[in-house]
């Protein structure tokens, strides 16, 4: 098993990115906004979200 330290800055770095997805994602499923505020909305926090969870997922599955 591979074991990796994550600094306090990290750890709410990656809570953030995961939010962005959540909430992204939210977005293109809910019905409160008008069809292309939603839209444009969710994608944009959707791809932020993806973008910066790169890093994350480098660092946890690259190389040892």
């Amino acid at each position: 098993m591979k074991t990796i330290e994550w600094e306090i800055p990290e750890v709410g770095l990656f809570a953030i990115t995961r939010v962005a997805l959540g909430v992204g994602a939210g977005l293109l499923l809910s019905t409160k906004l008008e069809p292309e505020q939603r839209r444009a909305a969710g994608l944009a926090l959707l791809a932020i979200g993806l973008a910066t969870t790169l890093p994350f997922a480098l660092r946890v599955f690259g190389e040892d």
